[in-house]
């Protein structure tokens, strides 16, 4: 196996793994210097495995696709020819999130651990964990730090 850090874009949604530290998903890597003979050259899928705890956690609960990330691991290769390479991940670092989701007239943002929903036809501003639990509504934008504020002062995680 040999040890590897590049970096990539979240491409499917991670899925938990056969135990709690354990999850599994896909990252493109664009490649520096494609071949200009095949014409899906630009990327390169990657199958990614982990089984760090804090990598796992991180991936399952604070990843969203197509954020950018860092990771390091080591290189399995393919069994057969035309497989892609499997990579099992040591560590996992979040560089830049993905631009924002728009559904219609309404907008989801994401700020650390918390996803707020800015409605067009709404004043209030729907705040929840990116886990999905509720944590209140904001009158106004300049209202969400003392909500997530008052939350976690009274939710200690």
């Amino acid at each position: 196996m040999n040890p590897i850090t590049l970096d990539g874009y979240l491409d499917t949604a991670p899925e938990p793994g056969t135990h709690p530290a354990a999850a599994h998903f896909d990252l493109i890597r664009l490649l520096d210097h494609p071949d200009t003979t095949e014409p899906d050259s630009c990327a390169q899928v990657l199958e990614c495995t982990t089984e760090t705890p804090a990598a796992t956690q991180l991936i399952l609960h604070r990843a969203q696709l197509g954020d950018l990330l860092r990771i390091s691991g080591t290189v399995a290769e393919p069994g057969s020819p035309g497989t892609p390479p499997h990579l099992h991940i040591h560590a996992i670092d979040i560089l830049d999130t993905a631009p924002l989701t728009t559904l219609g007239a309404t907008v989801l943002e994401r700020y650390g651990t918390y996803v707020l929903v800015f409605d067009a036809d709404h004043d209030e501003i729907p705040v929840f964990t990116t886990t999905g639990r509720w944590v209140g509504e904001a009158a106004c934008p300049d209202t969400i730090g003392h909500l997530i504020h008052a939350f976690e002062n009274t939710n200690p995680p």
